[in-house]
């Protein structure tokens, strides 16, 4: 019994993984405790280590340190991986307005954390660690904290800690504030949720772009008598062919199939493409069911051979070896049309059409194992967070800054991640993980964060509640609530639909409950696909601010 006793009242290595553990497994259960569909999700570790450290646990802090930074490492570099496919294709359209909007919210907000600096309401760490939690972003405050580190002098432990129990006493209003915005909004402009609705599907019938499959008569005379492999270089990009009718008779569109008047062409291309292809080829009829029969059939295949990872649909060469055709690719979560330089990646999952007695020869050939992605790809992992720690480390010169900033141990690795999530490989390494394995780092992540953060700092938390803390939740109200609700009115203004408006919102605080929120009051796409369009530039952008006000406080 003695040394059970002593894991709880000493704080060596073992009481300090006990500790953690403690501070995950409850903060973890506190965090799905429901109140008016609003939770406070993972933020109950950081509320869970706050207890236990007001209550006298005394885990080891070089070990919580190690801890912090690690955890965050883990949940940025995630969280990279996860936004990198879409990352860039978020600036095309309506997306780089979004995008701007969103920057407008973080400035804003920064800008009313300066001034409550400057006329003296909060010092520099109060208020950093307050528009932290204040816009529901843990990374910023990792970023933060590191800065603190590096820069903080003697004093950097206690301005550390001070950050964080800025964060936590905002942090409840980041929580809620965004709902009161929507709620707001929806009161000032008097918006009728099912009008909304029926808007955005209209909107979204007019411009979405996915793939479509469609069945082309062919009636240009310049094709007759073309082979195919001739007519796919013409338009590569616009379809890809999946078989040809002719007469009462459906053929696999092999590569020397000579075209003739008034053959169908099967295949998928999307709404945008449609123009050209009727110029092009002939008449085209988007189809909504799948004309497959007789000897041909339709197969979804994994694609887990590492041989065929990071080559294009020319160099596999399945259209050439066997009379099949690959007509979409399914990456993260997105559909792709095919085209012969279209590079095939680890995990996609890639649609075959053909000969029905010859798929299987090709689900062999291409992998089509589930068991082999669960291997875990350790080695890229762990090359990206090294690449990540040393782009973290470079100095960034900013005009008016006495101390250069850093990306840090936040704004590196997500910034690699980014960037080989979008690419997916570097040469041969492939750096693919596969959704589980990469939501179980972000938690892992988050949650070790979170638990040494609320055990450092929680023995000062009431104290500092207590001595004028409470203001700090007024300032962080402030800053939660009057960026969103300016750049939401100005959204509205601009006639952005209410529930794009909604997943702006809560995508520009990173803010996974306000995004449940306007997900239960309608079942449409709007609030998620825009909140995945900002999330990206927001969470840089976050981790960035949070950096350059800790500097220009501090010095």
């Amino acid at each position: 019994m003695d040394e059970i006793k002593s894991l709880f009242t000493s704080s060596g290595t073992a009481s300090t993984i006990l500790y953690i553990s403690i501070a995950s497994l409850f903060g973890v259960l506190i965090g799905k405790i429901s109140f008016k569909k609003v939770k406070l999700g993972i933020a109950g570790v950081l509320f869970a280590g706050l207890l236990l450290s007001h209550f006298g646990a005394k885990p080891d802090q070089q070990m919580l340190i190690f801890t912090r930074e690690f955890g965050l490492i883990l949940f940025v570099y995630a969280i990279g991986l996860e936004v990198g496919p879409r990352f860039f294709s978020s600036f095309k359209d309506e997306g780089l307005k979004m995008n701007l909007l969103a920057a407008a919210i973080i400035l804003i907000g920064f800008a009313i954390s300066y001034v409550f600096y400057a006329f003296g309401f909060a010092g520099s760490s109060a208020i950093t660690g307050i528009m932290c939690g204040a816009v529901f972003n843990t990374p910023s405050l990792g970023a933060a904290q590191q800065v603190l580190a590096e820069h903080g002098g003697a004093a950097a432990a206690a301005n550390i800690n001070t950050v964080a129990m800025g964060f936590a006493v905002s942090y409840p209003f980041g929580v809620i504030g965004v709902l009161i915005a929507m709620v707001l909004l929806r009161v000032i402009f008097r918006i009728k949720i099912p009008q909304e609705i029926e808007n955005y599907k209209r909107q979204f019938a007019n411009t979405r772009q996915k793939l479509e499959s469609v069945k082309i008569t062919v009636n240009n005379p310049n094709l007759f008598g073309r082979k195919i492999s001739y007519v796919k270089k013409v338009i590569d990009k616009e379809l890809v062919i999946s078989r040809i009718g002719r007469d009462d008779t459906i053929l696999v569109s092999r590569e020397e199939l000579e075209l003739k008047e008034g053959d169908i062409i099967y295949g998928v291309s999307s709404l945008n493409n449609i123009e050209n292809l009727q110029i092009k080829v002939g008449e085209v009829i988007i189809t909504k069911k799948r004309e497959i029969s007789g000897n041909l059939a339709m197969s979804n295949v994994l694609v887990t051979n590492r041989k065929f990872t990071g080559k294009t649909i020319e160099q596999i060469g399945i259209y050439r070896r066997y009379e099949a055709n690959i007509t979409r690719i399914y990456r993260a979560g997105v559909e792709i049309l095919p085209t012969l330089g279209t590079t095939v990646e680890q995990g996609d999952t890639v649609r075959i059409v053909g000969k029905r007695d010859i798929l299987p020869d090709i689900r062999e050939e291409l992998g089509d194992s589930v068991k082999e992605l669960a291997v875990p790809n350790t080695i890229p992992l762990f090359m990206g967070i090294c690449l990540g720690v040393l782009l973290g480390s470079v100095p960034i010169f900013i005009p008016g800054l006495s101390a250069p900033a850093k990306l840090g141990l936040a704004g590196g690795p997500l910034l690699i991640a980014v960037l080989i999530g979008y690419k997916g490989r570097i040469g041969k390494i492939s750096f693919y993980m596969t959704p589980g394995a990469n939501m179980m780092l972000k938690e892992l992540g988050i949650i070790l964060f979170l638990a040494a953060v609320g055990l450092m700092s929680g023995s000062q938390f009431v104290s500092t509640i207590v001595n004028g803390g409470y203001w700090w939740m007024l300032y962080g109200a402030a800053i939660t609530f009057f960026p969103i609700m300016i750049v939401a009115i100005i959204a509205r203004l601009m006639k952005f639909n209410y529930f794009k408006i909604c997943g702006l919102l809560a995508g520009s605080m990173t803010n996974p409950p306000a995004l449940e929120f306007a997900d239960s009051m309608a079942s449409i796409q709007a609030q998620s696909t825009v909140y995945a369009t900002v999330y990206p530039i927001t969470m840089f952008l976050r981790v960035l601010m949070a950096q350059i006000l800790i500097l220009i406080a501090t010095h």
